[in-house]
């Protein structure tokens, strides 16, 4: 069973090319899905998390609170990446579970959406990385269209990503999603991408 990973900027058109797979037969994995669910229900997790972060990032549930967590992080570089080595380890753990889940139920591939999935080392494991790019005016337009917000909030949105050299060098497949492409062609590249992959 194949391992396929992919990864992009935000509003490039990776949920397009999920899509694309899905249709595919591919079984997809989404590692926000897979955080979100592990600060709701991992107690080891929050264990972990509440050992390096404090107690004051629980909720009066006993519960992650994200925003909290969120604070303690935001513009403090050593705090984030304490972060992601801490949730890192989990969210793969998870990912490897339920990737071996899906080959005893016979899918032909997954494929894991990751925003993070160079930075985490679950690139290196996968059979194939796919980043997702298309040109940054574009992906501003596309993510105000989406979340209805400014174009400011947008574009430092767009901004706080890496460059697209950092894909280009990291990934093996790039999926480009051009200004003049309709959906439909958009679609069609993804699906003889993914289709040669398979």
């Amino acid at each position: 069973m194949k391992l396929i990973g992919i990864t992009g900027p935000t509003g490039a058109g990776k949920t397009t090319a999920l899509q694309t797979l899905e249709a595919l037969g591919v079984r997809v994995i989404d590692a926000d899905r897979v955080y979100h669910a592990l600060l709701e229900e991992s107690a080891p997790l929050r264990a972990a998390l509440t050992e390096r972060f404090g107690g004051t990032i629980l909720d009066a549930a006993g519960r992650v609170d994200r925003k909290a967590l969120a604070r303690q992080v935001f513009g403090d570089p050593a705090a984030l990446a304490d972060l992601n080595a801490v949730t890192h380890r989990f969210i793969l753990a998870e990912i490897a579970r339920q990737a071996e889940e899906a080959r005893n139920q016979g899918a032909p591939a997954v494929a894991v959406d990751a925003a993070a999935l160079l930075e985490s080392g679950l690139g290196e494991q996968c059979d194939a990385v796919v980043g997702v790019l298309a040109p940054k005016e574009l992906r501003i337009r596309r993510i105000m269209a989406r979340e209805g917000i400014s174009e400011d909030y947008a574009r430092r949105r767009a901004e706080a990503q890496p460059p697209d050299g950092f894909y280009r060098a990291g990934c093996t497949h790039i999926l480009e999603n051009r200004p003049e492409d309709s959906l439909e062609a958009f679609q069609d590249r993804a699906k003889a991408l993914f289709s040669a992959l398979l």
